[in-house]
C-alpha cells in the first residue's frame, strides 16, 4: 500500500507540492508556476491517492494541507484548463482563507468526514495544538535534533520569477516533508493504536489526541450503557453558578494535629466561583520542618534541598495512590451531576477493572489509561460531554485532604520519621528501617478507611532540588540476565552491579530540570548536556570536566528560543572591527561559544531588548547542523560548566573550590 508524507508552500504566484512515500525515499515534486506547470500531474496523483485509498500524512494538514487538497479536487476541471498564474493566485486566496478561518478560532471549509483522501495528522495526534503543548513544526524539529530548521527563506507575499527560486522553495519543502516523516516513524506505536481503535470501534481516531480517544471512547461505551444517543449525550453539560467546599468533602476526612485541622477549616469556609478558579485558593502549613501547599488541584511540599540517602538505620519509603483521581471517583460513587450515575460509575470502574487484568504491554492497557485519567480532565472542560466543575472539585479536594490524612497518619505513628516530598498522588517519608512494618500497618489502616489502594517503593537516594525537581534513585533489585541485558539496552542511564553470576539494577527518576532522558517534544531541552552532567555526579560520582570531556554530542549543547507576537532576535556581530546586525527566524538554536555573536530579543513596537545570554558569552547560531571535528566548533565550556555546579551546588549548598566533595 502506497501512503504519503507530504507538504504544500502556497506563495502568491507559485504553489508548491511534495509527497514521499511513508516507506521508501521515493519523493514526487509539483510546483504551479508559469515556469513550470505541473498541475495536470498533480490532479491525476491525487485523483490516484482518493481511487486508491492512499492516505495523506502531515504536520497540521487537517486544519490546512487537507483543506486545500480537497480545494484542488472540487476545482480540478477549472484549474487545469487555467494559466498557472492564475490557478496558484486562486490557491493562495484559498490558503489565505483558512488560515484567518484558523486565527479566529472557525472551523475550517472541510470538516475531516468531508475529505476525499485519508489524513494522519501528527500535529494533531501528539496534542500540539493543546495551548499548553503547541508546537511549530521548526521547535519540534529543534527538538528532535534535525539537521535542518530554517523557516522558509522567501515570504509567501513575494513574486517568485526565476528557477533559482522556485528551487529554493521546493528544498524548504523537502525538507519539512523528511522531517514530518521522522515525526511519523516517532510516533509509529501510537499511529498503530489509532489504527486499531478506529477498525474496533468504527470511530476514527487517526489523528486523535489521547483527550479525544478518552472522550469518544467513553461515549461510544456511554451511548451503549444507557441508550441515550451520540448527539444528545454532546450536548449535556452540568453548569454551576457556585460550589460549597464543605457540602462535597468526604465524611472520614479527620485530623488530630492542630495544623492538619487548619487545612480542613479552610477548605470548609470556601464557596467557590467555578467559572473563575485560577488562584482563588490557596494555603500553606509547615508540619516537621516542611511546608504544603494546598490549592484547588493537588498538594504539594518537600524538604529543604539536599541529597537524602537511605544509610545509617534509615530507609526512604515511597507511596503512591493507584490511580489515585479516577479511583477517587470510583469508590465514592461520583459522576458529573447531568449523566446518569449508576451507568457512569460501572462504566469507569469497568475501565479500571479491565486495565488491571491486561499487561502493561498491551495497547489496551495505555488505552484504558488514558481514559481513566482523562476522564477528569475533561469534567473541567467546558467543551466536553463531562463537564461538571463539582465533580472535579471533589476529586482534586477530597484527594488532597486524604493525601494530608495519610501524611499525618504516617508522620505521627512512626516515631524518628522524617517527611521528604509530598505531590498529588504520593509521598516520600525517611523512616527507621525497624518501622517499616508499622509503615505498611498505617498504610494498610489508611487505605481500608477510603477504599483506596497504595503501591509502595524504596528509595535508596533522592537528590531533592525541590517536590518539582529531584533525582530519586530506586532501592537496588536483583534481575534475570536477559532482563539485564535488555534494561541495559533500553535505560543505559540506570544503574547497573552484577556479583558473579548475579545481577542488579537500581533505576531511577528524573523531574523537572533534572529530566534529560525520553524527554517529550514539546518540551524545552535547551543545553541538555546540563541535567545530564549534574545527574552523573550525583548518580555515578563522575566530576562535571570529565563528563563533559567524555561527551561530545554539539547538540546536548544546543539552546532552543522562541520569538513570539512582536518579539524578533536579532544577531550582532562585530566583523573586522565593524558591528554588524542580522534579523534571525522566530526560532532559533544555538550553542555558547568562545568566537561567537550576542543576540537579542527585541520588540518591534516599543523597543525593549534583552540579551538572551547575559554578560559576555557569546552564542553562535546552529540552524542548520554541520559536521565538525569537536574543536571547530569552539565550544566555551566555562559555561556550561558554571551552570552545572550551579545546579549541583543549590543541592549540595557548597561553593566549588578546585572540585566539589562527592555528597
Amino acid at each position: 500500500m502506497n501512503h504519503w508524507v507530504m507538504d504544500y508552500e502556497t506563495l502568491i504566484n507559485m504553489f508548491g507540492a511534495v509527497f514521499q512515500h511513508y516507506k521508501t525515499e521515493e519523493t514526487k515534486q509539483f510546483v504551479v508556476h508559469r515556469l513550470r506547470n505541473d498541475i495536470v500531474e498533480l490532479v491525476k496523483f491525487l485523483n490516484h491517492n482518493k481511487d486508491n485509498k492512499e492516505w495523506h500524512i502531515s504536520y497540521n494538514g487537517l486544519n490546512f494541507d487537507a483543506q486545500i487538497t480537497q480545494f484542488i479536487l472540487d476545482n480540478q476541471e477549472e484549474l487545469v484548463n487555467e494559466d498557472p498564474m492564475h490557478i496558484a493566485h486562486k490557491i493562495y486566496n484559498f490558503a489565505q482563507s483558512v488560515i484567518e478561518k484558523t486565527s479566529n478560532s472557525e472551523f475550517p471549509p472541510y470538516a475531516p468526514h468531508q475529505l476525499s483522501i485519508g489524513q494522519i495528522d501528527v500535529f494533531k495526534l501528539n496534542h500540539w495544538d493543546n495551548p499548553a503543548k503547541r508546537s511549530s513544526l521548526k521547535w519540534i524539529q529543534y527538538s528532535m535534533d534535525w539537521y535542518n530548521i530554517q523557516e522558509m527563506p522567501i515570504h509567501h507575499s513575494t513574486f517568485i520569477n526565476t528557477m533559482a527560486q522556485i528551487d529554493e522553495v521546493m528544498e524548504y519543502c523537502v525538507n519539512d516533508v523528511e522531517s514530518c516523516k521522522q515525526i511519523m516513524l516517532l510516533s509509529k506505536s501510537q499511529i498503530n493504536l489509532r489504527k486499531n481503535l478506529t477498525e474496533q470501534y468504527d470511530i476514527n481516531l487517526y489523528s486523535a489526541s489521547e483527550p479525544r480517544i478518552a472522550k469518544e471512547l467513553f461515549l461510544h461505551f456511554l451511548t451503549q450503557k444507557t441508550g441515550i444517543k451520540k448527539y444528545e449525550l454532546k450536548q449535556l453539560r452540568t453548569l454551576r453558578d457556585k460550589i460549597k467546599v464543605k457540602d462535597i468533602i468526604l465524611p472520614y476526612i479527620k485530623f488530630n494535629r492542630p495544623e492538619f485541622n487548619l487545612i480542613l477549616d479552610e477548605f470548609n469556609s470556601i464557596e467557590l466561583d467555578p467559572n473563575n478558579t485560577k488562584d482563588s485558593f490557596k494555603y500553606s502549613m509547615v508540619h516537621k520542618g516542611v511546608k504544603t501547599d494546598f490549592g484547588l488541584g493537588g498538594v504539594h511540599g518537600a524538604r529543604s534541598s539536599g541529597v537524602y540517602e537511605a544509610k545509617d538505620g534509615m530507609i526512604i519509603m515511597s507511596s503512591d495512590v493507584t490511580s489515585f483521581y479516577p479511583n477517587l471517583a470510583i469508590r465514592n460513587g461520583w459522576s458529573p451531576a447531568h449523566l446518569p450515575k449508576k451507568e457512569f460509575c460501572d462504566q469507569y470502574e469497568w475501565f479500571f477493572d479491565e486495565r488491571v487484568k491486561i499487561p502493561k504491554k498491551d495497547p489496551n492497557n495505555y488505552v484504558y489509561k488514558i481514559i481513566l485519567n482523562s476522564t477528569y480532565g475533561l469534567s473541567n472542560d467546558e467543551n466536553s460531554f463531562l463537564y461538571d466543575p463539582e465533580f472535579t472539585m471533589r476529586i482534586t479536594i477530597n484527594g488532597q485532604l486524604s493525601l494530608a490524612m495519610l501524611y499525618e497518619m504516617l508522620s505521627i505513628g512512626i516515631p524518628g520519621s522524617i517527611p521528604l516530598m509530598q505531590n498529588t498522588d504520593g509521598l516520600e517519608m525517611m523512616i527507621p528501617a525497624g518501622m517499616k512494618d508499622k509503615y505498611l500497618e498505617i498504610c494498610k489502616e489508611w487505605e481500608q478507611m477510603t477504599k483506596l489502594q497504595l503501591e509502595h517503593g524504596e528509595y535508596s537516594k533522592i537528590v531533592l532540588g525541590d517536590v518539582n525537581n529531584y533525582i530519586a534513585v530506586n532501592k537496588e533489585k536483583e534481575v534475570k540476565k536477559e532482563d539485564f541485558d535488555k534494561l541495559k539496552s533500553e535505560f543505559p542511564h540506570y544503574i547497573y552491579r552484577q556479583d558473579g553470576d548475579t545481577f542488579f539494577y537500581s533505576a531511577t527518576k528524573c523531574k523537572g530540570r533534572f529530566e534529560f532522558s525520553e524527554l517529550a517534544l514539546h518540551k524545552n531541552k535547551s543545553f541538555i548536556i546540563i541535567p545530564k552532567a549534574v545527574y552523573h555526579y550525583f548518580v555515578f560520582g563522575t566530576l562535571p570536566e570529565m563528563y563533559l570531556a567524555e561527551n561530545r554530542n554539539i547538540f546536548e549543547y544546543c539552546a532552543g528560543i522562541k520569538a513570539k507576537g512582536d518579539w524578533e532576535f536579532i544577531e550582532d556581530c562585530i566583523t573586522k572591527g565593524l558591528l554588524k546586525h542580522r534579523k534571525l527566524q522566530h526560532i532559533v538554536r544555538y550553542y555558547i561559544s568562545l568566537n561567537g555573536c550576542k543576540i537579542t530579543k527585541r520588540n518591534k513596537v516599543d523597543g525593549r531588548n534583552f540579551q538572551v545570554e547575559a554578560g559576555a558569552w557569546k552564542q553562535t547560531v546552529f540552524n542548520i547542523a554541520e559536521k565538525k571535528a569537536w574543536g571547530e566548533y569552539r565550544i566555551n565550556e566555562d559555561y556550561y560548566l558554571q551552570n552545572i555546579y550551579k545546579m549541583i551546588e543549590s543541592i549540595q549548598k557548597t561553593k566549588k573550590t578546585n572540585q566539589l566533595t562527592m555528597f
